[in-house]
Parts: C-alpha cells; sequence; structure tokens
C-alpha cells in the first residue's frame, strides 16, 4: 500500500493521485512514520460507494490518526451523501409523528486527523458528506487553506470543520456550503484563528454545542475575523445545552463580519436544544466571559439581531459591541438580553440591551 511504503520511509515522501474518479472505500491511515514529511497530492476525485451503508456504518471515511506532517494538497473528495441525508430526514419525520422508525447508518465523515501534529489541507473540495466534513480532534498546528466545502441546505449533521480538543488551528480562505454549522468550535479548543471564510447555506459559525458533559474542556482564544455570512440560519453563535458544567467560553474575539440576511446575526444561547426534543430544562453551567464583537455589519432576516440568552446561574460577563451596525428589512432591528453583563462603545444598531 502506498501510505505504509511512504510511512516507512526515512525521506520526505509523496503519494500522487493523477487525474480521474477512483471509488475508494473507509480507509484508515495510521501514524508512527519514519518519514518527517508526507505529501498527499490529489489532481483527481476520490469517490465513496453510492450505497450509503457502505461507509455509513463506519466512523470516518478517510482517518489520520497519530501522524505528523502531512500535508494533502488538492483534489476532491465525493462522499456520496444525498442517499444517507433522504433516509434521516425521513426517520426525523417519522420520529416527529410518532412513527416506526427506518433504520439508517449513523453516517461517516469525510476526512479526520486525530492526536495528530503539523497538518496541512489546501485547495481541497469536499463534496456532500455523509455527516461532518472535516474533523479535527486532538491536533496541534493545523492550517486549512482554500478550502471549498458542498452540501445541501438541506442536509442534517454536515458540518463543514469541526475542531475540538484541539490548538494552534488555522482555517483561511475557505468557502462553505453545507447544512450545518460552516465551522463548529468543540471544547477544548484553544489558539483557533479563522480569516476570510465565506459561509452559506448552512448555520453559521458556532462555539458549541457545549455542556453535553458535566466535565468538559474550555474554549479560549479564538479569532473570527473578516467572514461574509449569506442567507444562513446563525452568524456568529456561541451554544451551550441547559444542564451543569465546569466548561467556559473565554477570550473570543468577533470581528469585521458582513451578515447578508442572516436569520440570527449575533446570538449566545444557553438553552440550546435543537427542534425542543428531550431537552434537559436545567441551567447552562457554562461560563462565558470576554467575548468582543466588533464590526459586525449587514441584515438580518429577523427583527431580533442580537440576542444574548444566558446562563441565571452565569451570567455572560465582559461582552462587547462595538461598531455593530444590522438592520432588518432596511427598518431599526432589535436586542433581547438576558443574564448578560458588558458594554457598546460607539456606533451600535440595534439599540442595544447590556
Amino acid at each position: 500500500m502506498a501510505w505504509e511504503a511512504a510511512c516507512s520511509s526515512a525521506d520526505p515522501t509523496m503519494i500522487y493521485v493523477p487525474k480521474g474518479r477512483y471509488l475508494l472505500g473507509s480507509m484508515a491511515f495510521k501514524g508512527g512514520c519514519k518519514s518527517p514529511h508526507i505529501t498527499i497530492r490529489i489532481d483527481g476525485t476520490l469517490v465513496a460507494p453510492q450505497d450509503c451503508r457502505v461507509l455509513g456504518k463506519s466512523t470516518d471515511w478517510l482517518s489520520f490518526e497519530g501522524v505528523n506532517g502531512v500535508s494533502i494538497l488538492g483534489g476532491a473528495l465525493d462522499a456520496k451523501g444525498p442517499s444517507l441525508w433522504a433516509c434521516k430526514c425521513w426517520n426525523i419525520f417519522k420520529y416527529l409523528y410518532k412513527a416506526s422508525h427506518s433504520n439508517c447508518p449513523s453516517g461517516a465523515t469525510t476526512l479526520s486527523f486525530t492526536n495528530s501534529k503539523n497538518i496541512r489541507i489546501r485547495r481541497l473540495l469536499s463534496l456532500n458528506s455523509q455527516m461532518f466534513h472535516i474533523v479535527i480532534n486532538g491536533c496541534e498546528n493545523v492550517h486549512v487553506q482554500g478550502v471549498r466545502i458542498i452540501a445541501a441546505g438541506d442536509s442534517p449533521n454536515t458540518d463543514g470543520i469541526h475542531v475540538q480538543l484541539s490548538k494552534n488551528v488555522n482555517i483561511i480562505k475557505c468557502s462553505i456550503k453545507t447544512g450545518d454549522d460552516c465551522i463548529s468550535i468543540g471544547p477544548g479548543t484553544k489558539n483557533l484563528w479563522v480569516e476570510q471564510v465565506t459561509c452559506g447555506p448552512g448555520h453559521g459559525v458556532s462555539i458549541g454545542s457545549l455542556a453535553k458533559d458535566l466535565k468538559e474542556e474550555g474554549v479560549q482564544n479564538v479569532t473570527i475575523r473578516k467572514t461574509i455570512f449569506i442567507g444562513t440560519q446563525n452568524g456568529l453563535r456561541i451554544k451551550s445545552w441547559a444542564r451543569p458544567s465546569i466548561g467556559f467560553v473565554q477570550g473570543v474575539r468577533f470581528t469585521d463580519s458582513l451578515m447578508v440576511n442572516v436569520q440570527n446575526p449575533i446570538v449566545i444561547d444557553q438553552n440550546y436544544c435543537p427542534h425542543n426534543l428531550n431537552c434537559p430544562n436545567q441551567v447552562s453551567g457554562i461560563k462565558i466571559k470576554d467575548i468582543i464583537y466588533e464590526g459586525i455589519r449587514g441584515t438580518s432576516f429577523t427583527q431580533v439581531a442580537i440576542k444574548f440568552d444566558c446562563s441565571s446561574k452565569n451570567p455572560c460577563t465582559g461582552i462587547r459591541l462595538q461598531n455593530v451596525n444590522l438592520s432588518y428589512l432596511n427598518k431599526p432591528a432589535q436586542s433581547s438580553c438576558s443574564n448578560v453583563r458588558g458594554k457598546a462603545l460607539n456606533l451600535v444598531r440595534p439599540e442595544n440591551c447590556l
């Protein structure tokens, strides 16, 4: 196998995928390599099996674990997700209407890196992932640039790029069109930089959801700047379940973002419960502090453009709005605040409620 040969080499190596379409089942690439750097250059398209059950019972389609110095350059990954999406949507419909469930596989992440260091992903196209497109879990020093992600706006659980338990991750100049969060930021994320990302359709950039577990690592030192949101469900969001947790969010800076008909441009939701199903109905233990929104402008698709719904036990503190200008159908928008403390500087529209 090409990976085994590259991994066992003492020199920097390259694996090359030429132009063409290549059918590929789930693959796991393990670390412990002698090679200091492995480049996977893709000029073609890797295609998953059409039957969603083939990949759907796997956690990942292409997984890298414990690797160091791996670069993926170019190419396309076509995960053939629509058949699984249709099955899942039918399942949700039947759940809501108390009908019997059909059996759908859980679905596979297209590309995952776990417990890895010094990773580069450039100019990659991820198309129609069954579940998340790219997952960065337990990694350090990751650079993602020029990546395009495409899935239908109603495709379930197709987060674009998910980061958790990782530090020193950069996501630059990416275009993400999907059915869930364009970028989702999970517990244990530290030193994340996101810049020049266009999102839409999708659910925006989300920190969370948090408070899934009582013992949960915090999210800190996150910068999201020069982003564009087009017709998304959310823009800049922090979300946590209403249950006890020792987790936290602190030191987050959202700057220079353009909203175009976004349903919830700025939102902190500490009573997160999608579809209002099996809600915990407790109080969120997540502590949120030192969050800056600066240079956020554009249009809201709903009248409430800024919503801070924070925990009654742990109010949000150190929230700062500066040079924010959001309108609703060319009319003044509104703000909504609950259990939040902070300040507004310079121009802030809608009128702030801090």
